[in-house]
């Protein structure tokens, strides 16, 4: 059986070599495990030979977590059962058990059938929920209703010697930072936490650890590093009765930035405290709004956009949910009295309250990476090695304007072409470097390194969302220091003595 499922490599498989990272790795083997009894099989015979594991989904990640360092390829996408939506008997919450490789895309289109709702939204939606869970995805709605770390129940989990770890949340603390957790077959795995404490900053940066914590979080964000996720059970959220969504144009970046601080329901002055919390609050710069302008009049592929007008500098989309329409209608119209003080108007905004009609806003929203991914696509035709570099950070509130005026100082010093946009309600923006050549590139890769610094100095992470994978190790070491990464390093060990799992991933 097991000699069925392990495949000699061959350049049939090539495609499996990479991710949405584009770097590119090796391999000796490859398996596609339909079940954990598969998979169990699997890390055994490969154990047994002394290769190591790389743990692959959908490959949608974008820093390179996916990518094999030589040894085996264990590919998740056959798991992909979505089972029936019940009720907990305890919370009578409403929840559903799925194998990894299902994709985001048919989990929603499953619990669409009943009104229910998983809010974790990462841009791709073909990202299966095991990757979401390798590096705690997110999205726009993270604002409101936190990452997928939120969102998960129990799961299930192979070891690298083949046991069962099965967590519920609620059911295993640490004390302090000492944890002991137990096997299906009675193996314990017990030991310390690393002596470190993530910011209080949206991060998807190393193991996530706090004093005391359910150490069912420690394995959602372990990015494939301490075993292999097998089943994972989702909590799940009746549908908003009434959603609402306004993409709002600003004459300047500063008018942009206050109107963020009202949707946060900050208190400035001149301002009222808006009657319903947005769960999304998303910024696009003049940069970006340009580049759309650009590829729209170029591509049909940007066609469902909406046109720009000429006088557009600054956008921000926020989406409210609510009980009714009313409810709403009463905050978009108090939103829309800031907007008019802040120098916008309603010839210049965007206001949807139907699916229909929500679709050209969120197409506008996910339009801005597409853009520069295309960019890049048709200069790489000139410099093949080229890539996009693309920013990943967050901040603290008092930080936020600080931060974005770095990027942009940087970016005007070096005389580079970018785009800027993101999640700016949890203070989390994206500078994607478009450079026009090898130098440019070089430029702009010392640029990000000098912005992770500074980041780092004012709290933040380097890391928001998309994890660390193979590319950003050194920035994780920036972040925590030595010591840190050392006691990350012995947390591994405890459950992967060989460090055979996902080999290169957080410690390079």
């Amino acid at each position: 059986m097991t000699n069925d499922l392990i495949k000699t490599w061959s350049n049939d498989y090539n495609d499996y070599l990479s991710d949405e990272s584009r770097c590119t790795g090796t391999a000796e083997s490859i398996s596609f495990p339909a079940s954990e009894i598969e998979v169990i099989e699997v890390i055994k015979a490969v154990r047994a030979r002394g290769e190591s594991v790389t743990i692959q989904g959908a490959r949608t990640g974008i820093v390179a977590g996916a990518v094999p360092q030589g040894g085996h390829i264990l590919n998740l996408s056959r798991m992909n059962h979505i089972g029936d939506i019940r009720t907990d008997d305890k919370s009578g919450e409403r929840r559903l058990t799925v194998q990894p490789g299902a994709s985001l895309s048919d989990i929603r289109e499953a619990i669409a059938k009943k009104d229910l709702m998983f809010p974790p939204d990462p841009t791709e939606t073909s990202a299966s929920i095991g990757g979401m869970v390798a590096c705690s995805a997110s999205g726009a709605m993270t604002f409101h209703y936190g990452s997928t770390r939120n969102w998960i129940s129990s799961l299930k989990i192979v070891l690298v010697d083949g046991s069962v770890l099965y967590l519920h949340r609620g059911e295993n603390y640490a004390r302090g930072r000492s944890f002991s957790l137990t096997t299906e077959d009675d193996r314990v795995i017990s030991g310390l936490l690393p002596v470190y404490t993530p910011p209080d900053v949206k991060t998807a940066a190393g193991y996530w650890v706090r004093d005391n914590m359910d150490m069912i979080d420690l394995m959602i964000g372990m990015e494939g590093t301490l075993g292999v996720v097998t089943e994972i059970e989702l909590r799940l959220i009746p549908k908003p009765k009434a959603i609402a969504g306004l993409t709002v144009f600003l004459p300047t970046e500063e008018a942009a930035l206050t109107l963020v601080r009202v949707l946060r329901g900050e208190a400035i002055e001149g301002f009222d405290i808006l009657p319903v919390h947005p769960v999304a609050i998303e910024f696009f710069n003049s940069d970006s709004l340009d580049l759309l302008r650009k590829m729209r009049s170029e591509s049909t592929a940007f066609s469902s956009i909406p046109a720009l007008k000429p006088h557009f500098h600054t956008a921000v989309y926020t989406e409210f949910h609510g009980e009714s329409d009313e409810e709403l209608e009463e905050a978009a119209m108090q939103a829309m009295e800031a907007i008019s003080t802040l120098g916008g108007s309603d010839d210049d905004t965007w206001y949807a309250t139907t699916t229909r009609e929500l679709e050209p806003l969120k197409a506008f929203r996910h339009a801005i990476p597409e853009a520069a991914n295309l960019l890049i696509g048709q200069r790489k035709k000139d410099y093949p090695e080229l890539t996009k570099l693309g920013t990943d950070m967050s901040v603290t509130d008092e930080h936020l304007e600080s931060a974005l005026a770095m990027y942009n100082a940087g970016i005007a010093e070096e005389d580079l072409e970018s785009v800027i946009f993101g999640h700016i309600g949890n203070n989390h923006l994206h500078v994607n470097i478009l450079p026009r050549s090898q130098d440019e590139y070089d430029k702009g890769k010392s640029l990000y390194l000098s912005w992770a610094k500074e980041i780092v100095a004012m709290g933040g992470s380097v890391s928001a969302e998309h994890g660390i994978g193979k590319i950003k190790p050194p920035f994780l070491k920036m972040m925590y220091g030595e010591d840190a990464i050392t006691g990350m390093r012995a947390l591994k060990l405890l459950f992967d003595p060989d460090l055979a799992l996902n080999p290169g991933n957080l410690f390079g």
